[in-house]
């Protein structure tokens, strides 16, 4: 009896001690290797990019439209009156759902470094949920923004299309 007794001492000692360094802002529970794991991909996932996570189409094709139009430099007040007609037609938005898909799009591209540096990341995530129409009708914008500009924008449209249209494997009939 003196052993259990002596164990459940011990027992309230350590939940005693435990419960002052807590107190004294000291806490244990760092070490749980789940609770770190939590923590650090919650921490990944709120500082990343958000770029990496898009998953609605319209956006991603909104975001690609700007970085095409931005291109060769910033947009001047009528490229950017261009290319809010451009998503009033393409994508059937009033006026007003047209700027603010823009206005994000622009929030989300930034500098545009992590979009041209990345691209292929980027699009990874995005290639399963266009369907063939999205993926057509936002190909053909990025043609039609890209035929109004210079090279540069030229050169990202093909990068865009050639990651998202993947290439037929070449061989023989044979």
């Amino acid at each position: 009896m003196h052993i259990v007794l002596g164990l459940l001492a011990a027992i309230v000692t350590i939940l005693v001690l435990l419960s002052r360094l807590a107190d004294a802002g000291i806490s244990l529970g760092g070490l749980n290797p789940f609770l770190w794991r939590r923590r650090r991909e919650w921490r990944q996932k709120y500082s990343a990019n958000p770029l990496f996570s898009l998953e609605d189409p319209l956006a991603l094709a909104g975001i690609l439209a700007l970085a095409t139009a931005k291109a060769d430099g910033d947009m001047s007040a009528a490229e950017r009156q261009a290319l809010l007609a451009e998503f009033e037609t393409t994508f059937a938005l009033n006026a007003r759902a047209a700027t603010e898909l823009l206005s994000s799009s622009a929030h989300l591209y930034g500098d545009g470094q992590a979009l041209r540096d990345h691209l292929d990341r980027i699009l990874e995530n995005a290639t399963g949920r266009f369907n063939d129409a999205q993926l057509a009708s936002t190909l053909e914008l990025l043609d039609r923004i890209a035929s109004a500009g210079g090279d540069r924008q030229r050169e990202f449209a093909a990068r865009v299309r050639a990651t998202l249209v993947p290439s037929a494997p070449k061989g023989t009939w044979a």
